[in-house]
């Protein structure tokens, strides 16, 4: 039994979460529920249970362990022990998660020793190689993102996107509606090698911005952006940009809506080229060349937004379900369903709804690129 004056030292120690300490939404994670929990100091994530993130979300100083406990068995009926404390509030010491507690150890020594239910992971510093690798282009990216922030977050606003979405809208019904002629330009662009770089160039400009997009709509919602900068797979070179915390943002359509701003920036820069396409008067080889950029471009984008990782289109798929990891914990649950493992009853109706959605959806989406691929071949065969 607790001793009188450990009991009165209980009823007076009032945890405190670190204010600084991210805590997300709760996500599906195989047929478990599970928050994310991120100390920023040493950068390393944990996943924590239910229970566990009820206790977390109400260590603000204001209440002892008797109160909590007291909380904690009035949602869950049972209350925790003196062990239980321990473990917890080890845990969470040792992971630097708490105010007056121990510093966080390093990235890369901390281990995943904690309660059950809980781990660990840290990025790894990318190494760079000449055939691969990343390199920062600015000293700051959070506030490089600030700055493009203040200077153009004004076209977020709905006065300004709910226009652009329509003529974005717009365009890719012309583009539907004219896909031959697009398809037709873009065959005779691969033929002209300086019209080609051109819109290699364009789109690869296309690309950079995309990127940027990201970072601007994170940090309109309150996000960090870690890193911009240039990251090449030889022959390949790209712009990244990395937003720190996006599964953190505070509701599922901020991360939608991140997520998403990369192809709709993809989409934007299309606008101009599309109109003088359709509206100015241009010689053939200009008018083959915009309407292989607009193909290209539509192309680019729209891929972006297919559901398979580490696509962007999939960071939105996992944010509608609900789930982190998503594409493995689908494969997990179609395996035990197929095989009518009796582990697969222990999912619940959430998870079942959400798994078995992305792989139906994701079966759809490829069979749909089959059969564009499929009709562009045709159409380039027949011509």
């Amino acid at each position: 039994m607790t001793a009188p004056a450990d009991r009165v030292e209980a009823d007076r120690y009032r945890p405190t979460l670190r204010s600084d300490v991210l805590v997300s939404d709760e996500f599906l994670l195989g047929a478990r529920s599970v928050h994310l929990v991120k100390n920023p100091r040493s950068g390393k994530s944990y996943e924590v249970g239910a229970k566990e993130h009820f206790l977390m979300a109400r260590m603000d100083g204001t209440r002892g362990l008797d109160e909590l406990g007291a909380e904690y068995a009035a949602e869950y009926g049972k209350r925790l022990g003196d062990a239980n404390w321990q473990r917890l509030l080890g845990m969470l010491g040792v992971r630097g998660l708490l105010e007056g507690g121990p510093a966080a150890p390093p990235a890369d020594t901390a281990g995943t020793a904690g309660t059950a239910g809980t781990a660990a992971t840290a990025d790894e510093p990318p190494k760079r190689t000449l055939l691969r690798g990343t390199l920062p282009l600015v000293a700051d990216a959070d506030a490089t993102a600030d700055r493009l922030h203040r200077a153009f977050g004004f076209l977020l606003t709905a006065p300004f996107m709910v226009p652009l979405l329509l003529l974005v809208t717009a365009m890719e019904v012309v583009v539907v509606a004219r896909l031959g002629e697009l398809v037709d330009g873009a065959a005779t662009l691969f033929t002209n090698p300086v019209l080609l770089a051109g819109v290699a160039a364009l789109l690869w400009f296309s690309t950079a911005l995309h990127e940027l997009a990201h970072g601007v709509v994170a940090r309109r919602y309150g996000g960090r952006v870690a890193e911009i900068g240039l990251r090449w797979r030889l022959p390949v070179v790209i712009m990244y940009c990395t937003v720190d915390n996006y599964l953190y943002l505070r509701t599922r359509w901020h991360r939608v809506a991140t997520a998403v701003a990369g192809a709709v920036m993809n989409l934007l820069v299309l606008l101009p080229f599309c109109a003088v396409w359709l509206f100015a008067p241009v010689d053939d080889a200009t008018g083959e060349a915009l309407a292989g950029l607009l193909l290209l471009g539509s192309v680019q984008a729209l891929a972006m937004l297919v559901p398979f990782p580490p696509l962007d289109g999939y960071k939105i798929a996992a944010q509608l379900c609900g789930a982190t990891a998503l594409a493995a914990s689908s494969r997990e649950y179609v395996r035990l369903a197929v095989r009518r493992d009796p582990a697969a009853k222990a999912y619940p109706r959430r998870a079942r709804t959400a798994y078995l959605g992305y792989t139906a959806g994701s079966l759809l989406v490829l069979a749909g690129i089959v059969a564009a691929v499929v009709a562009l071949v045709v159409h380039l065969v027949a011509d």
